[in-house]
């Protein structure tokens, strides 16, 4: 997401940094390099001129705080700016009505049937939901058993009434949610392969009928700067509440998302960040700043961390932890608890200097992780509370039993003991930083 442009505009944030003085001539330096990265990410050239206008002449007209250097201050400057270009303040997904209606819409192709079900999940997970998903794209191919596929998978319903009007589901659906007790009900509509006048009535008819709370465009961020005609387009013919921008975790210049609330004022509410279901992210501009100059994003890493830990378990293990109680069942446990939250590699992107540390382009192989569960789950019990029995006999079995060598438990063994006494190190006040 955004890599090179992040990789330039951090170039450029270390080098201003490095300036004793901010002048004219090395503004416009900087500026330069700015306005390159920004067109290079296929940021629209009128933003572009924008942003580097403002940027420039507050940099010029600003006092510069006392607790910051000069440099410092002209990042400061950047991020602000970049807050303001993505969205300023983020805007959230209405929740608080009974049943509360969205529909999404979009071009075939933008991912919208597979983000309705990301959005289900998201509602159901982080608002304690309880939706409904309604089939309405009934002229595409298998979008119908796609939606049930879905559904299935997430476990949850999916109203549908086959091949029929779609303003008459859209009613059916309705009256069927608010006998069910469905408090969120979301509308997967029609695509068509470019905005034409009968794919606009259709929706201008459901928007009428249901009047919907919001109605989000699904948008694939890959279209680079058509995203914006087809933007506007929509909006030309409904009453769009927001973007759900697509892809954003594949090849992308990620230009589309600093140009979108600044050219149409519609605002982006989510970004899709990976293929899975748990794959989409409520979208906050300043943190998205914060990424791009790679200052980190905290907030997010402990959201993330917050909804897939419990707190009181959490307590738990870093009190048997420090005490050196931590056993290979707690190591299990463990690894379980970081499946949950995705591939490590994105978690450790969120950490603040990530390029510098070479965390952003670090890879954990899936299998390695794989391995080390097997051969854990193939001790027994008893063995994974008391690993200190496990003699040369026991070792073989585990090998066996996982396909993997006696060397590789060994070193499992080794690596775990290492981090036990490191952690009781830690509870007791004596780890000193090898440095």
């Amino acid at each position: 997401m955004f890599e090179n442009l992040s990789d330039r505009l951090q170039n450029v944030m270390h080098k201003i940094k490095g300036y004793g003085k901010i002048t004219e001539d090395n503004i416009n330096d900087m500026m330069r390099e700015i306005r390159l990265s920004l067109l290079e990410a296929d940021v629209n050239y009128k933003v572009v001129k924008e942003f580097t206008n403002k940027v420039k002449e507050k940099a010029l007209g600003t006092d510069v705080n006392a607790k910051l250097s000069p440099g410092e201050e002209f990042v400061r400057i950047v991020r602000d700016e970049l807050t303001e270009l993505l969205g300023g303040d983020s805007v959230p997904l209405t929740t608080d009505k009974n049943p509360t209606i969205t529909m999404l819409v979009g071009l075939q192709g933008s991912g919208k049937t597979t983000t309705i079900g990301k959005l289900a999940n998201l509602l159901r997970k982080n608002h304690k939901k309880k939706p409904l998903l309604v089939a309405c794209d009934v002229y595409r191919p298998a979008a119908i058993d796609q939606l049930k596929t879905i559904g299935k998978e997430l476990n949850i319903e999916v109203y549908s009434e086959g091949k029929k009007d779609p303003i008459e589901i859209t009613k059916n659906a309705l009256n069927y949610a608010k006998e069910n007790q469905f408090d969120y009900i979301l509308i997967d509509t029609a695509g068509r392969l470019q905005i034409d006048e009968k794919l606009m009535e259709e929706l201008q008819n459901i928007e009428t009928i249901i009047k919907p709370h919001e109605t989000l465009l699904v948008i694939d961020s890959m279209m680079g700067q058509d995203a914006i005609n087809v933007i506007t387009g929509f909006n030309d013919k409904l009453s769009l509440t927001g973007v759900i921008l697509t892809k954003l975790d594949g090849d992308t210049r990620g230009g589309v998302a600093l140009s979108v609330r600044h050219l149409t004022n519609i605002p982006i509410k989510f970004i899709g960040i990976s293929e899975k279901m748990d794959g989409l992210s409520e979208f906050h501009p300043d943190r998205m700043a914060s990424r791009i100059l790679g200052m980190g994003d905290i907030l997010s890493l402990v959201e993330k961390v917050s909804s897939e830990i419990d707190e009181e378990d959490a307590e738990k293990m870093v009190k048997k932890m420090t005490k050196g109680n931590f056993d290979l069942e707690d190591f299990l446990n463990q690894l379980n608890q970081i499946k949950k939250m995705g591939p490590l590699e994105n978690l450790l992107k969120l950490l603040p200097g990530a390029k510098k540390m070479g965390l952003n382009n670090i890879k954990i192989d899936p299998k390695k992780m794989a391995r080390t569960e097997a051969i854990v789950l193939s001790m027994t019990p008893y063995e994974r509370k008391h690993p200190e029995i496990l003699k040369a006999s026991r070792k073989q079995r585990i090998a066996n039993g996982s396909g993997t060598t006696v060397t590789e438990v060994n070193q499992l063994l080794k690596q775990f003991e290492e981090m036990k006494k490191m952690m009781k190190m830690m509870g007791s006040g004596n780890f000193k930083l090898p440095f």
